[in-house]
């Protein structure tokens, strides 16, 4: 594995780049194809996956409006359904680092995206923001599909 050189297949490479155009505008519109209707989400804020694609959809459009500054800085393939994303951002005084990590299915679509986030006090503001902006919302979100699941 060290020293060999992996590369994203077609499909998921594709949604990558469609990825960017939603982070630079964060147009829901351009998310939604991009996400498998079963994603699962892993939050650094909550312990459990949140479940679906309008929990996923929810999230990632309201994480784009309270980040400021973001930046994607590296990719790293870990084979051909499988990237890593390493980002930067601040939230309000906090300055951040992250890394995305996303698996795809062989259609390209996002089938589970986890984040995680340092330092501890930006994670924190992050969580507040969420839970002030859409806590109760994602909270019926993840409910309804426990209880269907």
């Amino acid at each position: 594995m060290i020293g060999q050189k992996l590369a994203l297949a077609p499909l998921p490479r594709a949604t990558l780049e469609s990825w960017d155009r939603f982070v630079a505008s964060g147009d829901a519109e351009i998310l939604r194809p991009l996400l498998s209707e079963h994603i699962l989400f892993r939050s650094p804020i909550v312990q459990s996956p949140i479940p679906g694609r309008a929990a996923t959809l929810l999230v990632l459009t309201t994480v784009a409006r309270i980040f400021e500054n973001f930046t994607y800085h590296r990719t790293f393939v870990a084979d051909s359904h499988d990237a890593a994303l390493e980002f930067s951002a601040n939230i309000g005084k906090w300055q951040l680092k992250g890394v995305d990590l996303i698996k795809f299915n062989e259609r390209g679509e996002m089938i589970e995206f986890e984040v995680m986030i340092r330092p501890i006090k930006a994670l924190q503001a992050l969580g507040e923001e969420i839970g002030n902006r859409i806590g109760p919302q994602l909270s019926q979100m993840k409910a309804a599909a426990a209880a269907e699941g």
